[in-house]
C-alpha cells in the first residue's frame, strides 16, 4: 500500500526558486475550505495531498479545446486560478478548430481534412498561427484578470517532422518535447499555457492535432492527470444516454470496443487513450470533464465527469486455495478495521468461509492483481440473500476507484445482498448510495438491496448484523465514494422497501440544462411516485435525456405558448411544472399556464412549482412561499397551488437552524453567514 508521506501542498526542492510566488497562505485555506462543500474534508484534504506529493510539472496536463476557450471562458479561467490558489500548476494545451474554422470561411478558404485530419496549406498555417495566438492571448489575459500569473507559450515545446507531407500538407508527427520551456515557466510562478503548433528542426511551422500534442508533453511529463475539457463534461453510453462514470481499461477496453455504439470518434478516442496510459505509470489517468465541474473531478471520489485509467484485472474465486491469502491478510489486516483493530482476525474470517461451506452454503472472493481491494460475500444454504462479510481497500484503490469495478462484480453475481456497517463510518454515504433500504439498529446500520421480502431482513436486524462471526463485534468496513451521486447521499429510510398503486405523477421540467435540472431528473429517475412527461431546454434540444432510465425520452424545446397548450389538459397531461429558468424568465409561462387551466376544474389544476426569485415575494397571495420538509402539515393548506421556492441561502439557513430552534432564545435573533460567488 503506497503512503504519502510529505506534508499538505508540499513541493519539491528543485521546484523551489527565489522568484516563484507561492499562494498567500490565509487565502489558500479559505479556498480549500470552500472545496469541502463539494467534498468531504477527509477526500479533499487527500487529494490535496497525493496531488502535492510529486513535483509541480507532475500534476496535470489539461487540453482545453477551442469551443471552451470561445464559450466558456470565464469559467474555464476560475477553475484554472481555483486550483493555483491551492498551490498546483496545471498545464494548459489548448487548440483553437472552431475559431479557425470561422476566420477560414471569412477569407473564402474551404477547410479541407483526410481521414479527419485537417489539410494545412499555407494560407491556412498563416491564419492559424494568428489564430492560436489570439486564443492564447484571450485565456492568459482572462487569468491574469483573476490575478493569476500566466505565460503565454506558442513555440518552442514541441519539435515535429512532416506526418505526410504529400496528404496533408504542413501537419506535423512531434518528435521531441522542450519540457525546459514548461518547467521554467513554472518555477517562475507562472501557469504554462501552450498552443499545439510545432516546429522542424529547420524552424518550419507545423500544425498538430491539441489533443495529440497535450498526449505527447503527458509522455514526458508523467502526471498524475490527463483531463481533456469538453462541453458535455464526459463521455456517454451511446444505447442508455447515461454519463460513464469510470473505465478501467485492464478490465473493460476489449468488451467496450464490442459495443455496437462504440465506433468512429468514440473507438479513436478510446485507443488513444489507452495508448497514452499504457505508456505511464499505473498512477495516471484520464479525466474527461467540463471546465465547470472539474473541481469536483480532481478532489472527490464520486467524481463529476468521466474518469479512464489502467486499472488493474479483478478475480473472483470461490475456493480459499485459489487465492494469495497471505496478501489477502495482508491487506485486510491493514484496511479492515474488525481486523486491523485486533476485534477478529483474517484466519477467524478463513474459518467461517470454511464453516459456510461445510453446512452447506457458498462464499466467494473478490479482488485485484496487486491486491488493493478485497471483498467477501457468504450465502447460507436456503438463503437467496448473500452477505457482504467484508470490503477492504488501500488509499491507492480509493483515488484510482479500483473499488467501483469490484463492486460491479459483486453485484453482477449477488442480486440479493445484506451487510452491516458501524454508524459512526466515516464512509456510510457509500453503502446508502448502494442500498435500496436501511435500518438503523443499535451501533449499527443494516442496509440491503434487491431484497423484496421483509422477513429476510428481520432477523438479521434483530441480530444487528447481517451473519453470526467468531468476532464478539459486528465487522466494520473500509469504505469509499462511488463515482457519479450527487453531493447530497440517498436518505436511509428505516422502513421496508415502499410500494405503490397510484400512477405515478407526471412531471414536466421547463429548463434542464443547467445544474438544478440535472439534478432534478436524476432525483425524479430514481423517485417510485414520479416520472418525466417533458423536459424543455432550447440547447439540448433533439438530445436524449441524460441520467433518465425509466423511459426513452428526449429534450424539446417548449415556448410559453406550447406549454399552455399542454396545460389545458390539466393533470391529466402534467401533474406539476417545474421552472428551473433564470430569474426574470418564469412570468411568460406562468402567464400561459394559468391562461390554459382558468377553466380546468380545481382537482385537475397541475401544480406550478417556480425555483427562480421572480414569485418568492409575490403580493398577489396566489404564491405560497416555504420549504415542505419542514412545513408538510401547512403545505396541505397551500391550496393555490404555486409554489415558490426558497433560495439556496434561505433554504441552507431554514434546514440548519430547524434542529436548533428549541434552544433558540426566542428574544434574540440568530446570525446566518454565507459565502457566495462558487456556485454548484
Amino acid at each position: 500500500m503506497s503512503r504519502i508521506a510529505r506534508p499538505l501542498l508540499a513541493r519539491s526542492p528543485v521546484q523551489r526558486c527565489s522568484y516563484q510566488s507561492g499562494p498567500d497562505s490565509s487565502e489558500k485555506e479559505t479556498i480549500v475550505k470552500l472545496l469541502y462543500n463539494i467534498g468531504s474534508k477527509k477526500e479533499v484534504e487527500q487529494y490535496l495531498r497525493h496531488f502535492s506529493s510529486v513535483e509541480s510539472q507532475k500534476f496535470a496536463v489539461i487540453k482545453v479545446g477551442g469551443a471552451v476557450i470561445s464559450d466558456d471562458l470565464a469559467t474555464l479561467a476560475s477553475a484554472l486560478t481555483f486550483l493555483n490558489r491551492v498551490g498546483l500548476y496545471p498545464i494548459v494545451v489548448h487548440g483553437a478548430g472552431p475559431q479557425l474554422n470561422k476566420r477560414l470561411e471569412a477569407a473564402g478558404i474551404e477547410a479541407r481534412y483526410e481521414d479527419g485530419i485537417r489539410i494545412t496549406d499555407g494560407p491556412t498555417l498563416a491564419i492559424a498561427r494568428e489564430v492560436f495566438a489570439s486564443e492564447n492571448r484571450k485565456l492568459v489575459e482572462a487569468l491574469e484578470r483573476l490575478g493569476t500569473r500566466a505565460r503565454p507559450i506558442t513555440s518552442g515545446v514541441f519539435v515535429a517532422d512532416y506526418l505526410n507531407r504529400e496528404k496533408y500538407d504542413r501537419v506535423g508527427k512531434i518528435v521531441k518535447v522542450n519540457r525546459d520551456v514548461v518547467e521554467s515557466s513554472i518555477r517562475a510562478g507562472c501557469l504554462p499555457i501552450l498552443t499545439s503548433l510545432a516546429e522542424t528542426p529547420e524552424g518550419q511551422i507545423l500544425n498538430v492535432n491539441a489533443d495529440i500534442a497535450a498526449g505527447e508533453l503527458a509522455r514526458v511529463l508523467e502526471p498524475l492527470k490527463i483531463v481533456y475539457l469538453n462541453e458535455k463534461n464526459g463521455l456517454y453510453h451511446g444505447a442508455t444516454g447515461k454519463r460513464i462514470e469510470t473505465i478501467h481499461l485492464d478490465e473493460e477496453y476489449e468488451d467496450l470496443l464490442k459495443e455496437p455504439w462504440v465506433r468512429y470518434g468514440t473507438k479513436l478516442k478510446l485507443r488513444e487513450i489507452k495508448e497514452l496510459l499504457d505508456t505511464l505509470p499505473r498512477s495516471s489517468s484520464v479525466a474527461i470533464i467540463s471546465a465547470e465541474h472539474l473541481h469536483k473531478e480532481l478532489f472527490t471520489h464520486s467524481g463529476a465527469g468521466t474518469l479512464i485509467m489502467r486499472g488493474h484485472r479483478l478475480f473472483s474465486a470461490q475456493d480459499v486455495g485459489a487465492v494469495d491469502l497471505e496478501r489477502l491478510g495482508a491487506l485486510l489486516a491493514e484496511c479492515d478495521p474488525a481486523i486491523s483493530s485486533g476485534q477478529s482476525t483474517a484466519a477467524a474470517l478463513w474459518q467461517r468461509l470454511a464453516q459456510v461451506k461445510r453446512a452447506g452454503g457458498q462464499y466467494w472472493i473478490y479482488g485485484d492483481e496487486p491486491h488493493q481491494v478485497a471483498a467477501v460475500v457468504t450465502r447460507a444454504a436456503g438463503q437467496a440473500a448473500a452477505v457482504l462479510e467484508a470490503f477492504a481497500a488501500t488509499k491507492a484503490a480509493v483515488l484510482g476507484n479500483i473499488t467501483d469495478n469490484a463492486w460491479k462484480l459483486v453485484t453482477r453475481d449477488h442480486k440479493q445482498l445484506v451487510w452491516a456497517v458501524p454508524r459512526g463510518d466515516d464512509g456510510l454515504a457509500w453503502h446508502f448510495e448502494r442500498a435500496e433500504g436501511s435500518w438503523t439498529r443499535g451501533a449499527d446500520v443494516v442496509f440491503w438491496y434487491g431484497v423484496g421480502d421483509w422477513a429476510q431482513i428481520s432477523p438479521l436486524l434483530a441480530a444487528k448484523a447481517p451473519a453470526p462471526r467468531g468476532a464478539p463485534a459486528p465487522r466494520a468496513y473500509s469504505t469509499v465514494a462511488r463515482r457519479g451521486y450527487s453531493t447530497t447521499a440517498r436518505r436511509a429510510y428505516s422502513t421496508a422497501p415502499r410500494t405503490y398503486s397510484t400512477p405515478a405523477l407526471r412531471v414536466g421540467l421547463i429548463g434542464a440544462r443547467g445544474f438544478t435540472g440535472r439534478e432534478l431528473i436524476r432525483l425524479i429517475d430514481g423517485h417510485p411516485r414520479f416520472e418525466l412527461a417533458y423536459v424543455s431546454s432550447r440547447e439540448l434540444a433533439g438530445q436524449p435525456v441524460g441520467g433518465y432510465a425509466k423511459a426513452p425520452l428526449a429534450h424539446v424545446s417548449l415556448s410559453a405558448a406550447e406549454v399552455g397548450a399542454i396545460a389545458r389538459g390539466g393533470r391529466q397531461a402534467v401533474d406539476v411544472w417545474v421552472l428551473a429558468l433564470p430569474n426574470g424568465v418564469a412570468a411568460p409561462f406562468v402567464a400561459a399556464i394559468d391562461a390554459a387551466t382558468a377553466g380546468v376544474a380545481a382537482a385537475q389544476q397541475p401544480i406550478v412549482v417556480d425555483l427562480s426569485a421572480d414569485y418568492r415575494f409575490d403580493a398577489t397571495g396566489r404564491w405560497a412561499y416555504g420549504l415542505p420538509e419542514l412545513h408538510r402539515g401547512d403545505a396541505a393548506g397551500w391550496a393555490s397551488g404555486r409554489i415558490a421556492n426558497p433560495g439556496c441561502y434561505a433554504t441552507g439557513a431554514q434546514l440548519g437552524l430547524a434542529p436548533l430552534l428549541p434552544y433558540v432564545d426566542a428574544g434574540r435573533l440568530a446570525s446566518v453567514f454565507g459565502v457566495s460567488g462558487y456556485s454548484g
